[in-house]
């Protein structure tokens, strides 16, 4: 029975036993995702310029972002083909939850690409309507939700970071949880991508670090010397967040400052889907809040500076959100913003490492 491309190899051929070894294949995975970006994405750019899919830029944004109109956006339609085609020849098939990752990234993909097009074709910064937006990632998040509240060796218990022994149980109302976290994590890296690397960069470093603990959880024996929560098959998962964090490193080679390209919503929000996904599944939810720490300020941002506009009339506390706008209006450099973001970044991942040992 055909389960993945190249896990069976090592029942047929000795030399090929590495094929067994998760660790071997997540490599396999990120190296497979960062190549397709890396040798596929000059003749994407062309195709993208050709068919004049370029970037709208909003009139009320820094005037510094106003030479990014026209360059070609959409480009996470890319990263989505080098997800997918890393993780089907790298991961084990059989395994149900690859597929639940993989099925939810694609589908905030299609919400994301849908918004796009629009955006493209009507020449303006808004695509879909916000409230139906919201409906599409709810039902996305929804159907992830209910399919790990109703599979047998999953629970609504919640695991704590620094805490052991401590995991409340929602019962029910894991479900919605599972949907804010998911919808939010989404939301939160289409916030984060408003500069070239900025998103990329980030994303790249959180599924580094889900990487870590998907293997860990996914290990009976290492689950129970860390005293986090063991997932039976999570550690299939770590090889869907190789192919993340590939893709996104390959990406980063043509999003670099000047971008030759924007990944649009259809990349930062099937990531950010992504990402929320992993957290649910790993039940290292709350640890989203470390790890994607930098998309979790983006979005309290906005959510605080239209809060306060709104309650004092008028009145803002930050200059210009989201924060990293907040900054170039202060004078700090697009590159500066994105190299101490990803610093940023780096030492919440390691913080969320700490986890595993801080208990």
């Amino acid at each position: 029975m055909f389960y993945n491309l190249v896990f069976p190899l090592h029942e047929y051929f000795s030399a090929l036993n590495v094929f067994r070894y998760v660790t071997f294949r997540s490599i396999g995975s990120a190296l497979t995702a960062f190549l397709i970006l890396f040798l596929f994405e000059p003749a994407f750019i062309r195709w993208l310029k050709s068919q004049r899919i370029g970037q709208v830029v909003r009139d009320d944004g820094p005037e510094s972002h106003f030479s990014k109109r026209g360059v070609p956006t959409m480009g996470g339609l890319l990263i989505l083909v080098a997800i997918a085609v890393a993780t089907l020849l790298w991961a084990n098939l059989r395994n149900e939850l690859v597929w639940v990752c993989l099925g939810l990234t694609l589908f905030y993909g299609l919400i994301g690409s849908v918004d796009d097009w629009r955006k493209v074709t009507k020449s303006s910064s808004k695509g879909l309507s916000a409230r139906g937006k919201l409906i599409l990632q709810i039902l996305g998040g929804l159907m992830v939700g209910l399919y790990l509240h109703l599979h047998p060796a999953y629970d609504g218990g919640l695991s704590l970071p620094f805490l052991k022994g401590v995991r409340p149980d929602l019962g029910w109302w894991y479900i919605p949880f599972a949907v804010a976290v998911i919808v939010g994590a989404s939301n939160a890296v289409n916030l984060t991508d408003g500069l070239d690397g900025l998103a990329a960069g980030p994303v790249m470093i959180s599924s580094s670090v889900y990487l870590i603990f998907a293997y860990a959880v996914g290990n009976a024996g290492m689950a129970h010397y860390l005293q986090i929560t063991h997932v039976a098959g999570a550690e299939e998962v770590a090889v869907f967040c190789a192919a993340l964090a590939g893709a996104c490193l390959g990406f980063l080679w043509y999003n670099a400052y000047p971008a030759q390209v924007f990944m649009g919503d259809v990349g930062s929000l099937a990531l950010g889907g992504a990402l929320g996904t992993v957290a649910i599944i790993i039940k290292q939810e709350i640890l989203l809040a470390i790890v994607g720490g930098i998309f979790v300020m983006e979005a309290l941002s906005v959510i605080i500076q239209v809060g306060y506009f709104k309650a004092s009339g008028g009145r803002r506390i930050f200059l210009m959100s989201p924060f990293h706008h907040h900054f170039e209006k202060k004078g700090w450099t697009e590159p500066k913003v994105v190299v101490r973001f990803w610093i940023i970044s780096i030492i919440l991942g390691l913080m969320a490492l700490a986890t595993l040992k801080l208990r």
